[in-house]
C-alpha cells in the first residue's frame, strides 16, 4: 500500500459516496486506475465495505451502554457459545475480548432503561457469567469512524 493508496482510504472513510472521478481528482489520478486500486483494496480486504452512517438518537436508540463482562469459564467451548449467542444480538455493535481484568466488553444500544433491562436479561441467560458490570454513557463527546490513516 503506497501514499496514494492511503490517500484514497482518508477520502472514503470521509464520504464513500463519491464518484471515482471526484476520488480521483482528490488524490491526483484519473477515473480509471483510481477504481483498479479501489477494487484492489476491496478484494485485499482492505476495504471490508460501504456503509451509511446513522445518527442512532434520531432513530430511538439514545441510550449507549458499555458492558464489562468476567467469566470464571475461559474454555474454547464456552468462548464458541458465548460469541454466537452474543454476536447475534442486534444492539450489539461492538464485541471485545479484552486483556486485564475485565475478560469482554460489549457497546450497546438501546431506545431507554427497560430496552437495557430486557437485552440483560437476555445477555445474562446465553451463558453462565460471573459479573457483568453496565456503565451508561451521558454525553457522547467524540465517536469516529475514521482510521487514522498516515
Amino acid at each position: 500500500m503506497d501514499a496514494i493508496d492511503r490517500k484514497i482510504l482518508t477520502v472514503l472513510q470521509e464520504d464513500a459516496s463519491l464518484s471515482v472521478a471526484e476520488i480521483g481528482s482528490r488524490v491526483g489520478l484519473s477515473s480509471t486506475p483510481c477504481w483498479k486500486r479501489i477494487q484492489r483494496l476491496e478484494a485485499d480486504g482492505v476495504i471490508q465495505k460501504r456503509v451509511a452512517l446513522i445518527d442512532q438518537d434520531k432513530i430511538g436508540l439514545g441510550i449507549t451502554v458499555f458492558v464489562s463482562i468476567e467469566t470464571g469459564d475461559h474454555s474454547q467451548a464456552w468462548l464458541d457459545r458465548f460469541a454466537e449467542s452474543v454476536s447475534a444480538m442486534p444492539e450489539v455493535m461492538e464485541f471485545h475480548r479484552m486483556a486485564g481484568d475485565v475478560d469482554y466488553m460489549l457497546r450497546v444500544v438501546v431506545p431507554d432503561i427497560q430496552g437495557y433491562d430486557k437485552f440483560y436479561k437476555k445477555l445474562i441467560a446465553t451463558v453462565p457469567l460471573k459479573n457483568v458490570t453496565s456503565r451508561f454513557a451521558m454525553q457522547k463527546i467524540k465517536s469516529t469512524t475514521s482510521l487514522p490513516i498516515s
